[in-house]
């Protein structure tokens, strides 16, 4: 049941956000663009109407109108003029040449002078630039179309000019050198040749003249000039170039409503450009706009989406995931529960979090589980005493059979030898023989009954309080004959400490340490009994000087029966349950206990709480 609700809530709820997310990225990757592009032309053009209404109140001053111009560009990022009737420029009146015509073509076209405008004209496959060639009483020949006395030049061939330096008549270029400068785009719509030129003057057609005459005015544009900006872009000084030539050669299909909108593309940037008829000024308010940073922009979401998709899928997953086991979490926690009751594991209950079936259902489970585990935990308690009785009485019978095996077998010899009424001389030292065994069975068995009784678990030890020191002094004298007899001195460092613990059974741990300092000390040696206060306990150590225990038996020595040198003779003392018998009155007060190698020696120590 658990897998099933979590797997459907999982994939129900996974598949609807994976349904979200994935309509979202359709939608901006494939329909963004177009709504960008639709949304940027629309600003375009609501900005475009209040530039004109504005133009059209400040269609007198230069300045205004440059100004306007100026906060187009920068707040809509586009290229922005505004050209006469014919495609000029309208208020950039910074970059012509004025000539005086000659009588010739003075007669002919009925003007003394004439401005022609430069900005039209490509001088970039001439070694030498426009402005550079331009001088003042240089010779110029235009070729052009005239549109109401405004020439606009198709071609410009300029000759060197004569300069008059101190009475001395010098010219400023090579006198045979001349320039020639063209409009390629309007040069190549018209198709004029050198050939061809008289033929189409002739025929009149796209009202082209020819005149000449001497520069009297240059005029550049200044490098701070709005109108230098213009000129210096080629591309949208281009696309005024080609808006001009059309309406020059009457080629321009203007739309019935006032604002044209054209495409154009190049190097794979597209452009939109805007074009607004105003007839009130006779005017073209001609924009241009790069759709390169809405492609950057589409570009960028196309990159930008695949960190989200892999975000958005991994919280996705996470969320369903959280979401179906919060849904589920009631059934899946008494589901978990039961199963660990089934396992006979208590430790869970159910938190009841509402008042419903599933909270009944929570409450009983929980109950259930409550009397089970008493029940079990106590079966388990007695379970638990009866294996430990268990193994008490065979390590007893075990450690028993192994350890009378040698006095039996003595007993036994003996007792064959007084039957045989062998060696009648010696019959008193084998009934002593016999005596001695006899006690030492008796003391073996006094000991492993006591072993026994410490470690089945149900020896409870009775505290009370008495003075450390005291009782060690009455140890020293009761092991006196011992030690004497070893020629050994026992070396003490005591003070009056009043402990709590079991008087009786420490004594008994006591003598076990001393007994078996004794027992391993070299004769003529030295045994150090010492007490040493730490904090709120009170350290008593018995270490014998003149013998080392190997690392490996260290703590191998605690164990019944354990002798380090395998060698040494039951006769030699001990019943090898001394210390295990010491190692469970100490573990039944709870406190630490160790043995450990000195410099010269090994030291028995245990701790004891100092009575407050």
């Amino acid at each position: 049941m658990k897998r099933g609700i979590v797997f459907k809530l999982f994939l129900l709820t996974t598949m609807l956000c994976v349904l979200i997310l994935a309509t979202i990225f359709v939608g901006q990757t494939i329909f963004f663009k177009q709504f960008y592009m639709n949304k940027k032309v629309e600003d375009l053009k609501s900005n475009l109407t209040v530039f004109e209404k504005e133009y059209r109140k400040n269609s007198n001053d230069i300045a205004k109108i440059q100004q306007l111009e100026r906060d187009f560009a920068g707040g809509n990022n586009a290229w922005i003029t505004i050209l006469d009737q014919y495609g000029h420029l309208k208020h950039e009146d910074d970059f012509y040449i004025e000539i005086q015509l000659n009588e010739y073509y003075q007669t002919q076209l009925g003007m003394k002078t004439t401005k022609v405008p430069l900005y039209m004209i490509d001088d970039d496959d001439n070694s030498v630039q426009l402005s550079e060639s331009l001088l003042k009483n240089s010779q110029v020949f235009v070729m052009g179309i005239l549109k109401d006395s405004q020439i606009t030049p198709v071609e410009i061939m300029i000759e060197p000019a004569e300069i008059n330096i101190e009475n001395e008549r010098v010219y400023s270029r090579d006198q045979n050198m001349s320039f020639t400068f063209r409009n390629k785009m309007l040069y190549k719509k018209i198709g004029i040749t050198r050939e061809n030129f008289k033929e189409i003057y002739i025929s009149n057609k796209h009202d082209l003249v020819n005149l000449g005459g001497e520069i009297i005015n240059i005029q550049l544009p200044q490098s701070n000039d709005l109108s230098n900006v213009i000129y210096s872009n080629s591309l949208f000084l281009e696309q005024i170039k080609d808006f001009q030539n059309k309406l020059l050669l009457d080629e321009l299909d203007f739309p019935n409503s006032t604002t044209a909108l054209l495409n154009y593309e190049q190097n794979d940037i597209k452009y939109k450009i805007l074009i607004t008829k105003s007839d009130e000024t006779n005017s073209y308010i001609f924009s241009m706009t790069s759709l390169q940073p809405v492609d950057e922009a589409v570009q960028m979401i196309e990159e930008y989406y695949i960190y989200i998709v892999v975000f958005v899928s991994l919280l996705i997953l996470l969320v369903s995931y959280y979401y179906s086991i919060k849904i589920a979490k009631p059934l899946l926690r008494i589901n978990r529960t039961t199963e660990k009751i089934a396992n006979l594991d208590f430790s869970e209950t159910i938190a009841v979090q509402s008042n419903d079936e599933i909270g009944d259902l929570s409450r009983n489970i929980n109950l259930l589980s409550n009397g089970l585990s008493m029940y079990i935990e106590q079966l388990q308690q007695d379970i638990e005493k009866e294996k430990k009785l268990e193994n008490t009485r065979k390590e007893f019978i075990s450690g028993v059979s192994h350890e009378l095996k040698t006095p039996l077998s003595i007993m036994k010899s003996c007792i064959t030898i007084l039957r045989g009424n062998v060696a009648k001389h010696k019959k008193e030292y084998y009934f002593d023989a016999l005596e001695k065994e006899v006690d030492k069975m008796d003391l073996l068995i006094i000991d492993m009954l006591e072993l026994a009784k410490y470690e089945s678990g149900t020896y409870k030890m009775q505290m009370d309080s008495f003075y450390i020191d005291s009782l060690l002094e009455e140890i020293c004298q009761k092991l006196m004959p011992e030690i004497q007899q070893k020629q050994l001195l026992v070396e003490t460092h005591l003070s009056q400490i009043e402990v709590v613990a079991n008087q009786r059974r420490i004594e008994q741990v006591l003598t076990n340490f001393l007994t078996n300092a004794i027992r391993y000390s070299p004769s003529q040696e030295r045994i150090i009994l010492a007490i040493e206060v730490k904090g709120e306990l009170v350290k008593i150590s018995v270490e014998n000087k003149g013998a080392h225990i190997e690392k490996e038996h260290l703590e191998k020595i605690w164990e019944r029966f354990y002798r380090i040198d395998a060698s040494r003779k039951r006769s030699d003392g001990g019943t090898g349950l001394g210390l295990a018998i010491s190692k469970n009155i100490l573990m039944l007060h709870g406190v630490e206990y160790g043995v450990c190698n000195t410099k010269n020696g090994v030291q028995f120590y245990f701790y004891l709480p100092i009575k407050k």
